[in-house]
């Protein structure tokens, strides 16, 4: 076991340096926090998929993102745009600040987005730093709206 971990460790990084960044899979702090995975299909285009987490929600989203260079080794910018589908789930709970219950209701709700962010793989390490911003419009199943920027911070592991 141990020369296979000590081959790991000396065949990886040099593999990593000189392979383009295809994948990536990591979490995205932000208004939708949760795992994302990325795909690039060549040309300098991506999608990427979110698996978001709010509270006593979760949501799926879809994004099509085209990167351009922003003048410095490993940093780009990116822009696109996708849809989502969020699930809720029902609580009732009390709040004493002003003495009132509430009812939360099941609801799903389909949305729109779009995002714009700048990204920076580091060259010597498999991982790469991203903020960005994903405005988003959801209609729910009653006919309601609600709208959001929801600023992210992400951290990808890139192979």
């Amino acid at each position: 076991m141990y020369p296979v971990l000590i081959l790991a460790f000396v065949l990886v990084p040099n593999w990593a340096k000189s392979q383009d960044y295809n994948n990536a899979i990591g979490l995205r702090a932000g208004l939708t926090s949760g795992l994302t995975i990325k795909h690039f299909m060549g040309n300098s285009r991506a999608i990427e998929g979110i698996i978001g987490i709010w509270p006593y929600s979760t949501s799926i989203t879809g994004l099509y993102e085209v990167y351009k260079g922003a003048g410095a080794a490993g940093l780009n910018w990116y822009y696109g745009g996708g849809a989502h589908a969020s699930f809720y789930t029902g609580r009732i709970y009390y709040n004493r600040y002003y003495d009132r219950y509430y009812r939360a209701y099941d609801d799903h709700a389909f949305g729109l987005d779009l995002i714009l962010g700048l990204e920076y793989k580091i060259p010597e390490i498999p991982f790469a730093l991203s903020l960005d911003i994903k405005p988003f419009l959801e209609i729910h199943r009653g006919g309601g709206t609600y709208t959001a920027l929801d600023p992210g911070l992400g951290l990808k592991i890139a192979f």
